[in-house]
């Protein structure tokens, strides 16, 4: 059974940073990409950052390119993201999610895994 478990979220000052990462077990990725989406009330889930396990080739949205940087360790089975900058609309919750296969990466349907989510709060 794949699980995926966030964690590092917390609350934070606008213009702070942050890291969160994405423990994967049950499953050794070799192909397909580890996500971030992030979802905040009455919205939906939207795309953040993806790395491709592979070649770590990383996707940004473009809200937080500059701002935010998608890592993996492959020998861990973890992903990390670090966010630095932080505003007051990156306030959300954080979901990890996993590939088994290629996919396009900002689609949330493409992912078979999802982590239960990590709240991450900015204060203005």
């Amino acid at each position: 059974q794949v699980q995926l478990v966030e964690s590092g979220g917390g609350l934070v000052q606008a213009g702070g940073s942050l890291a969160l990462s994405c423990a994967a077990s049950g499953r050794t990725f070799s192909s397909g990409s580890m996500g971030w989406f992030r979802q905040t009330p009455g919205k939906e889930r939207e795309f953040v950052a993806a790395i491709r396990w592979s070649s770590g080739i990383p996707y940004y949205a473009d809200s937080v390119k500059g701002r935010f940087t998608i890592s993996r360790d492959n020998a861990k089975n973890t992903v990390y993201l670090r966010m630095i900058s932080l505003k007051p609309e990156d306030t959300a919750v954080y979901y990890c999610a996993a590939q088994r296969f290629d996919g396009l990466i900002q689609f949330r349907t493409t992912y078979d895994y999802w982590g239960q989510g990590t709240q991450v709060t900015v204060s203005s």
